[in-house]
């Protein structure tokens, strides 16, 4: 399970890396998602590593991959509200560059 802990710190820290050094707000977005999908695979690979037996037969490796759902789920509107907004300062302003959207009126 270590190469995929391993993958998962590296798209997290790319992400993180993205949404730091980019002033573009649609890349911004787009490292944020590298980050929720960086957690997914930590998520699942954690489910996996520490999944047991119940007593009926079931395996607790399901309760990652719920909680990976509704990451998608939160990524899903996250993305939808993000263009909505930058569909929204581009009509209004011409730009998506973060330098000249430090003011929110005018």
């Amino acid at each position: 399970m270590t190469p995929y802990l391993l993958l998962s710190a590296a798209l997290f820290s790319i992400g993180t890396f993205g949404v730091i050094a980019r002033r573009n707000i649609l890349i911004m977005l787009m490292a944020l998602e590298l980050m929720l999908n960086g957690a997914n695979i930590a998520l699942v690979a954690f489910a996996r590593m520490h999944a047991a037996a119940n007593p009926d037969g079931t395996s607790t490796a399901a309760i990652g991959q719920v909680f990976v759902l509704v990451v998608m789920a939160v990524a899903a509107g996250e993305v939808a509200v993000g263009l909505a907004i930058v569909i929204s300062l581009w009509r209004t302003r011409r730009t998506v560059d973060t330098n000249d959207l430090q003011m929110l009126n005018g």
